[in-house]
């Protein structure tokens, strides 16, 4: 019998107009001509995106094969509505500010909110996998924060953005912090406690709702899953593959830590903010902070190899260490979507080309 967690993702999408590279506001149509050929893409808060769910997985195999489909069909009901489709954290190129999704909670969002909700296009991409209840998801959370911003490196795919390199590998992921409930979770000593600290930001109006929680761990608040939040949707499906196995096997190997327990390191919000800013900064190619053990800057492969040490008996249990192995030093050599981004960038500094990188990730394999 598999005792493994199953799991599911979230990938979100842009929106582009296929001769300016500007975002398009066409989601719903997108959306109406993907039900046509069987496949629910959820309206976003911009009209310029659209976000696709698997169904619960048991194996990354089929993880694999459904996101390959749910791709294809959202590139071709794109295609169908005058648009394309680019798994990128943030557009390359924008207007100055994005249409609301006419929803009554997406424009309840947009009053309160003003700019921030407006000056959007931001794509992430979500990973669930199954807890045994809410308690557990927060004691997943509070020891699966000295390794987000590993993750946060790993997958970062918003380098250029309003037609210049922004100077950060996952710049999503700087505008994203400016939501008042985004960002690294907090640590919480119960699940009382968490309750209480969305309650208050609720009655702040710095949250609408708990949907509006966007810690990048959080318990879901649909399903029996802890939420892991903290990506930019990566530029192709070899990459979400290899994230939502990492944060699996993390998960996994945090439960394990619950059962023994094993003690959580301290852990300060001032270093883990630091760590967070030096990984947006300098993506997979560069350094971060080590959070684990002695707070020095170190190469971030290094550090994920080291993660991918830590999580080898959850790895091996899945049957997946050696692929997580291999995948991690293939994207190494060949470099995830901040690094395509510039490499297509350095070529005329011309959004065109990156949008046309991306374009292709997109539905490459």
């Amino acid at each position: 019998m598999n005792n493994n967690p199953t799991f599911g993702v979230e990938e979100e999408f842009l929106l582009v107009d296929p001769r300016t590279g500007e975002p398009i506001g066409r989601n719903k149509a997108v959306a109406e001509s993907a039900a046509a050929n069987g496949v629910d893409l959820q309206l976003e808060l911009t009209t310029c995106q659209i976000e696709t769910a698997t169904d619960v997985m048991d194996n990354s195999d089929d993880l694999r094969k459904a996101l390959v489909r749910l791709r294809r069909v959202a590139t071709d009901a794109a295609e169908a509505n005058g648009a394309r489709l680019l798994a990128v954290g943030l557009p390359p190129t924008v207007p100055h500010k994005f249409p609301i999704t006419p929803t009554p909670r997406y424009r309840r969002i947009g009053h309160r909110f003003g700019m921030i909700a407006h000056e959007q296009g931001i794509c992430g991409c979500h990973v669930h996998v199954a807890v045994p209840n809410r308690d557990a998801a927060i004691q997943v959370s509070n020891r699966l924060r000295p390794w987000l911003h590993l993750l946060l490196a790993l997958t970062a795919n918003s380098a250029i953005y309003r037609g210049s390199d922004s100077g950060y590998a996952t710049f999503r992921s700087v505008l994203w912090a400016r939501w008042p409930s985004a960002g690294p979770p907090p640590f919480f000593d119960s699940t009382a406690q968490y309750d209480a600290t969305v309650a208050m930001l609720e009655d702040a109006g710095a949250a609408l709702d708990d949907g509006m929680i966007y810690w990048d761990v959080r318990p879901s608040k649909k399903f029996p899953t802890v939420e892991v939040r903290v990506s930019d949707v990566p530029a192709t499906v070899a990459e979400t593959v290899l994230f939502a196995t990492l944060v699996r096997a993390a998960v996994m190997t945090a439960l394990e830590a619950v059962k023994n327990g094993e003690p959580v390191a301290p852990l300060t919000d001032y270093v883990l903010k630091a760590a967070y800013w030096k990984s947006a900064r300098d993506g997979l190619d560069g350094h971060t902070i080590d959070l684990v053990d002695s707070h020095a800057v170190a190469p971030t492969v290094e550090l994920l190899n080291n993660l991918v040490g830590a999580l080898r008996p959850a790895l091996e249990q899945l049957g997946e260490y050696d692929t997580v192995r291999a995948e991690l030093a293939r994207l190494i050599e060949t470099g995830n979507g901040a690094m395509r981004q510039r490499r297509a960038w350095g070529r005329r500094h011309d959004a065109a080309d990156v949008i046309d990188e991306l374009a292709a990730a997109t539905i490459g394999e």
